[in-house]
This record gives C-alpha cells, sequence and structure tokens, in this order.
C-alpha cells in the first residue's frame, strides 16, 4: 500500500521549526531564500520511502566532494557541474535533517557525517580550484589551492573546538551571548565583517559560485587568469578569517 504524502503545512511545523531557522547560525542565506521550500517538497517525497537521515547525509558528502572533482574538468562544464553539485550539497544537507525529524530518527553518528562532509565538501572545492588553476602554468597553484582547503578547515574547526573545549570541562554549549567579542575593536571589526559578508567566500556555496563566475570570464578572455585571481583572493581572505575568527574566540566567554 503507498503511503500518502503529509501536508506541506504539517510538514513545515515538524521539519523546519522556526527556533533552529532563525537562531544566528542555524540556517544559511541561500536556505531560507530558496532552498528550504525546494528541500521540504523533496522530502514530502522521501518521507514516503524507507530512506534513513543517515543515507540522505551520505549523498550529502558524496555532492560535496564531487563538486571539487567537478572543477577538474576543464573550461566551463567543470564549473557549472561544480555548482550544481553544491547546490545538492545544500538541498542533501536540508533533507537529511527534516526527514529525521518527521521519521525521529536522531544519531550521533548522523551529526557526525554531517560535520565531517562540511570540511570534506569545502575542502575539495579548495583544492579542485587550486588544481583548475594550475591547468597550463605553475603547480604552485595547487599549494595554493591546499593552504586554502587548510585554511577552511581550520575556520571551521576553530568553532567545532569550542564545543569539545567546553565538554570536556563539563560546561554547557555556548549561547549566542557569549559569543561577543569583549575587546571593542574585535567587535568592531567583527560588525565590519558582517556588514560587507566577504567572509562569505569561504564558504563552499559562495566559493562554487565565484568559481562559476570566474570560469565565465576565463571563457571571455581566453585565459585561466580570472580563477586564478579569485583563488588568490579566497586564500588572502580565508587565512585573515583564522586569525580573526580565533582572535574573537579568545576574546570572547566561549571558553569560559
Amino acid at each position: 500500500m503507498k503511503v500518502a504524502a503529509p501536508p506541506l503545512a504539517e510538514l513545515r511545523e515538524v521539519c523546519q521549526p522556526q527556533a533552529k531557522l532563525q537562531s544566528r547560525n542555524g540556517e544559511h542565506w541561500a536556505g531560507r531564500l530558496y532552498m528550504r521550500a525546494i528541500s521540504l517538497r523533496t522530502t514530502r517525497q522521501l518521507v514516503r520511502t524507507s530512506v534513513s537521515p543517515n543515507t540522505l547525509t551520505w549523498v550529502m558528502v558524496v555532492c560535496g566532494v564531487g563538486a571539487g572533482a567537478a572543477l577538474l574538468i576543464p573550461g566551463l562544464k567543470g564549473a557549472i557541474l561544480a555548482a550544481l553539485l553544491f547546490q545538492g550539497f545544500l538541498l542533501f544537507d536540508c533533507v537529511d535533517g527534516e526527514v529525521a525529524r518527521w521519521k525521529r530518527q536522531f544519531s550521533t553518528a548522523g551529526v557526525y557525517v554531517d560535520r565531517l562532509g562540511a570540511y570534506l565538501a569545502d575542502a575539495a572545492l579548495m583544492i579542485g580550484a587550486g588544481v583548475r588553476a594550475a591547468r597550463g602554468g605553475s603547480d604552485l597553484w595547487i599549494s595554493v589551492g591546499l593552504a586554502t582547503a587548510l585554511g577552511v578547515v581550520l575556520l571551521k574547526a576553530s568553532t567545532d573546538l569550542v564545543d569539545v573545549a567546553r565538554a570536556r570541562s563539563g560546561l554547557l554549549p555556548a549561547d549566542e551571548e557569549s559569543t561577543q567579542p569583549r575587546s571593542q575593536g574585535i567587535a568592531t571589526a567583527r560588525r565590519l565583517a558582517s556588514i560587507f559578508k566577504i567572509h562569505r567566500v569561504t564558504n563552499g556555496i559562495e566559493a562554487s559560485l565565484v568559481l562559476l563566475a570566474t570560469a565565465v570570464a576565463d571563457a571571455a578572455v581566453g585565459n585561466i587568469g580570472p580563477t586564478r585571481v579569485a583563488l588568490a583572493a579566497i586564500a588572502v581572505i580565508t587565512w585573515g578569517m583564522v586569525v580573526a575568527h580565533l582572535a574573537s574566540i579568545l576574546s570572547s566567554s566561549r571558553l569560559r
């Protein structure tokens, strides 16, 4: 007997709790703008099947890592495929949690793989960009891609390690108030970064779109120069963010 699809309104109430979506780090802008509408309709069909949330999380990981591999394909085709795969990554990043909430199938392993996938996907994209930038030129660009990937991983790890440090010290997870820097200078710099949103290029969603735009520019000028400029800029921004983020954490109350 075929299971009927639940009403969208009921599904939304259970699968997209406003407390999560409206929290400071609860939702990517693309999720709010369009992906949650798409994911809910995808979830509506998936909850009628036996597919598990953890399986969907692994699909998310494959999409993210595949995006980095897609950049090895020369020209616009590779950049378009990478951007589409990262949209798939975002879709399944939404869907796995929605299916878990509806089916009440939660697991620590799922949370772990979800975080691991975020590390792997963003790092793979930067490595792929480095290999792409090295085509027809110096292998130094591969090193730039690797260095950028390392910076992206450090950015994510520095945030996650706050929870690890607090848990090992017997403390509850940090609340949003504790993330505010005590240093006025760092707080001002953080507000400026929030206004200009330049830090977003360290995220795979935004980076894949930047690399797509530069692939178009590459095709227009007939060389890989725009991609190299973009990768160099992302590398500088990433490592600037690593230093700034560490300073922000150490100057806040998150570790107290």
